[in-house]
């Protein structure tokens, strides 16, 4: 039997940007992504996708993730998952009218540890536009660093509804519908985001989208290769304020039929960081960078 998830995906993510006119022209002009409103202090981006955005830009004195946003299967799926959030302790917040595009109902949970997920239902889809190589469709996965792997975990399995689909040494891979991954968690020293992916069409739209940062002086961090778990093709980038990005696309589908992996089986030979084995080391400025976005903490 397919399984049933309350939560249908990634929807969009919240990012804080001390320089916002820099943040919209990188992200418009480089990354590719297409603006949809704008305030004094925040600009709202979009792919080719139905979602009405991916990415949401505000002004702040730092760099910082601010929220990840998931979509509800509908209002009952909702309540489900907040009843689990209020079971085990997390606060838990009611939106009926969220302000920004796309609009909806949503759910703002915290995790415990100082990120923030918003669940939305009835928000507004827009008419996806036809598929064009190397433009961001969606968002593919957030991954982001923990100090205890095993408790993040089972915040995503128990109170949101994923699976666990692959567990390498380094890093558990969760899911909440037919892509491999919509969540990765990566055991480090710190809870910070690691990275955030947009899907693109195919492998090709990749290499041609990493073409163009290279055109803009935005040097590849990691990449091009293909990953292990979830099979995706990557290219990884830094922004101008040190937030590591994703170009990636080929992500596997899987079902429940789907058997699940431990670190003994994700191994690779000496030296390769690939299954391809031709991308080179991922360079220290990526490194980095991978660990030293924070969350930003909701205030009440």
């Amino acid at each position: 039997m397919a399984v049933d998830f309350a939560v249908q995906g990634l929807r969009s993510v919240d990012l804080v940007v001390p320089d916002l006119a820099l943040a919209a022209y990188f992200y418009t002009e480089n990354w590719a992504l297409f603006p949809v409103a704008r305030t004094g202090r925040s600009l709202w981006l979009r792919g080719t996708g139905a979602e009405p955005h991916l990415l949401a830009l505000h002004a702040g004195e730092a760099p910082a993730m601010r929220s990840m946003t998931f979509r509800a299967r509908d209002g009952d799926c909702m309540a489900q998952v907040e009843a689990r959030a209020r079971a085990r302790g997390h606060r838990v917040d009611r939106t009926t009218a969220m302000d920004e595009p796309g609009g909806g109902a949503a759910l703002l949970i915290d995790d415990g540890v100082g990120r923030t997920l918003r669940l939305v239902a009835g928000d507004a889809a827009r008419f996806a536009d036809d598929p064009v190589a190397d433009l961001p469709e969606r968002l593919a996965h957030v991954n982001f660093n923990s100090d205890n792997v095993a408790r993040d975990q089972a915040f995503f399995t128990d109170v949101m509804g994923f699976h666990l689909t692959d567990r390498s040494k380094m890093m558990a891979f969760l899911r909440t519908n037919r892509d491999h991954h919509s969540i990765v968690i990566a055991d480090a020293p710190v809870n910070t985001l690691n990275h955030v992916a947009f899907m693109l069409p195919s492998w090709e739209g990749v290499m041609r989208g990493a073409g163009r940062m290279i055109d803009a002086d935005t040097p590849v961090g990691w990449g091009p290769g293909r990953h292990g778990p979830g099979d995706n093709v990557f290219a990884y980038f830094v922004d101008p304020f040190g937030i590591v990005i994703e170009y990636t696309a080929e992500v596997l589908q899987v079902d429940e039929h789907y058997r699940v992996r431990g670190p003994d089986e994700w191994t690779w030979a000496p030296g390769r960081t690939d299954q391809w084995g031709i991308a080179p080391p991922k360079s220290e400025a990526c490194k980095k960078a991978q660990l030293a976005i924070p969350f930003e903490e909701r205030t009440r």
